[in-house]
């Protein structure tokens, strides 16, 4: 299997050196070049293109919008935003999410080589889960040459389950009651997936909480930008948010969040805690807890995205009672948390991402 060749755009030198160094050192992954600005990159794609763009979002010439844009209209190409962890980066980052691209890196202003270092892992799994992507089913166009899913290098830290947040549903039957709740999960692809499911309900729909694989201060810019689009509200999460008919709660990226149930009424709870499947939040954390709250009144979505989060906490709601859901592998980006959680025997139904807004009103 032949490497994932990339091109960083950034105009850091100092982000284009540690970057360049980090992806090198990783097997199946050669860095082509390494430059200050799109016009740069453009003149050198002439001559080899990349499988996989890490590009800065604020630069000079030409911004990385822009250039996404370009490149999703021209050749459609996985791209890795990499940002800094700001309000202005994150609400420019998930605005490049909107527009095509496949993952957010995030870097701060200050300690930033140190930083990157330590966020090498996390880098190297955006490249490889980019470098599979389908990355056409983003885009109008098709791609121009679908790409092999790079299989991940064995884990280097210990992996975390949701025991680390909370302990299985018993056996005890939940019951009835006639709130009911959708608890939706995804990573990779999920930006946009989520946009076309949310953006599709009524505003008499079903309360809805939601784990999207994100870094911490992107997920408030998310969840402006899709309750911008929808009929229904949609906001970042807050410890002890009701999850209410016709609103949609997004997990806050770098927390974990967990349903509860109160009488016949739910809430959230945003936790801290260890990363659970090296994810936090977690949608095995989320699905655990819907199993334990909610049982058969509740139903879980797992949708596009790398690894397997979500597939253990999918099977524990079907056990107790729940309907589950999961997008069908030819309309994601990435169907691996899907595939997963199909093979564990916890999917009831898998169906094409512009039909899961149908399973969602069934919970009315």
């Amino acid at each position: 299997m032949s490497d994932i060749k990339v091109i960083i755009v950034d105009d850091s030198a100092v982000v284009r050196q540690v970057l360049s160094g980090l992806l090198n050192a990783a097997p199946g992954i050669t860095v082509l070049h390494a430059v200050a600005n799109p016009l740069l990159a453009m003149e050198r794609m002439k001559v080899q293109w990349p499988d996989v763009i890490v590009l800065d979002v604020e630069m000079p010439k030409m911004d990385g919008i822009t250039f996404l844009r370009k490149l999703m209209v021209e050749h459609p190409t996985p791209v890795v935003i990499c940002s800094t962890l700001t309000e202005k980066g994150a609400q420019t980052s998930v605005e490049a999410l909107t527009a095509g691209a496949v993952a957010i890196i995030t870097k701060p202003r200050l300690d930033l080589k140190q930083f990157l270092h330590d966020s090498a892992d996390e880098l190297v799994s955006a490249v490889r889960a980019a470098g599979g992507a389908q990355i056409g089913r983003l885009t109008s166009r098709p791609a121009a040459s679908p790409m092999p899913l790079h299989p991940l290098p064995p884990p280097v830290t210990v992996k975390l389950n949701a025991d680390a947040i909370l302990p299985p549903a018993d056996a005890r039957p939940m019951t009835a009651t006639t709130e009911r709740v959708v608890a939706i999960g995804t990573s990779t692809g999920g930006t946009q997936a989520l946009e076309e499911v949310l953006t599709a309900l009524p505003r008499v729909s079903p309360g809805i909480v939601v784990v999207q694989h994100m870094p911490e201060k992107f997920t408030a810019a998310f969840a402006a930008r899709l309750d911008s689009v929808c009929e229904v509200r949609v906001k970042e999460a807050e410890n002890n948010d009701r999850v209410l008919q016709g609103q949609v709660l997004i997990a806050p990226g770098g927390k974990h969040m967990l349903l509860r149930r109160t009488g016949a009424q739910y809430f959230v709870e945003v936790v801290d805690g260890p990363l659970v499947n090296r994810h936090r939040p977690s949608v095995d954390v989320l699905f655990r807890s819907a199993a334990r709250a909610a049982g058969a009144n509740a139903l879980g979505v797992i949708m596009t995205g790398m690894g397997d989060d979500g597939a253990a906490g999918m099977l524990e709601m079907l056990k107790a009672g729940a309907r589950t859901v999961a997008q069908d592998e030819a309309s994601c980006v990435v169907y691996g948390m899907p595939k997963e959680a199909v093979k564990r025997g916890g999917v009831e139904k898998s169906v094409p991402l512009n039909a899961i807004y149908r399973e969602i009103l069934q919970q009315l």
